[in-house]
């Protein structure tokens, strides 16, 4: 993390110093008050700049790709990372992979790339308050996996009405566990629920 002290007659002359030492604007660093500014006696006597400490902030998608970079050239694979949107209102970044070997990068039923979208958000928020959701798609791999799952959703819940009984999905991570959820919400006689802990819990689909 880049960061420089710097003083000034006031505390805005300081931080205009740090962001030219730092060669970014103001909106992209955090800046931290570590002596307030003194005029002195008549303006001369005792007079005390103002000192700050001014940290540049970190650019979280560079980071993200950084990480899984590195992680995918651990697993000897040849993929490329792609920052394809960075929705600061939703605080959501969404990196892609491409590349000839990403059923070794999906795994099965995505459980690979899930792992790894878990480990890169854990190494981009780590210490930091201002969580930003990092998202890792494969080709469109997170579109088509929603679909699956919207038909599995359907054709499970038609199968609980048939039986008159519940059934139960397989353990799915959270985001998967919406899916299912969000589809037949107001599905007409059927009701949904997750039961379990993770990171096997499922969803249970009921007959009413």
């Amino acid at each position: 993390m880049e960061r420089v002290i710097v003083t000034g007659e006031t505390i805005q002359k300081a931080l205009t110093k740090g962001v030219e030492e730092l060669g970014v604007s103001k909106n992209d660093v955090n800046y931290e008050v570590l002596e307030e500014a003194k005029s002195g006696f008549f303006g001369l006597f005792g007079k005390k700049d103002a000192k700050l400490e001014v940290i540049k902030k970190i650019d979280k998608a560079e980071l993200a790709k950084e990480f899984l970079q590195e992680v995918i050239k651990q697993m000897d694979l040849e993929l490329t990372i792609t920052v394809v949107n960075k929705d600061s209102v939703n605080k959501t970044i969404v990196l892609d992979v491409t590349g000839d070997e990403l059923g070794i990068i999906i795994g099965y039923r995505g459980k690979t790339l899930n792992s790894l979208q878990y480990l890169t958000n854990l190494a981009v928020n780590k210490g930091d308050s201002e969580y930003v959701r990092i998202v890792i798609d494969a080709e469109g791999y997170r579109e088509r996996r929603e679909k699956t799952l919207e038909k599995l959703a359907l054709r499970m819940a038609k199968k609980a009405k048939k039986k008159k009984r519940k059934v139960l999905l397989d353990p799915m991570p959270a985001h998967e566990r919406k899916v299912i959820h969000r589809v037949l919400q107001n599905k007409s006689g059927i009701s949904t629920y997750s039961e379990g802990e993770e990171p096997y819990r499922k969803v249970v689909i009921v007959a009413e």
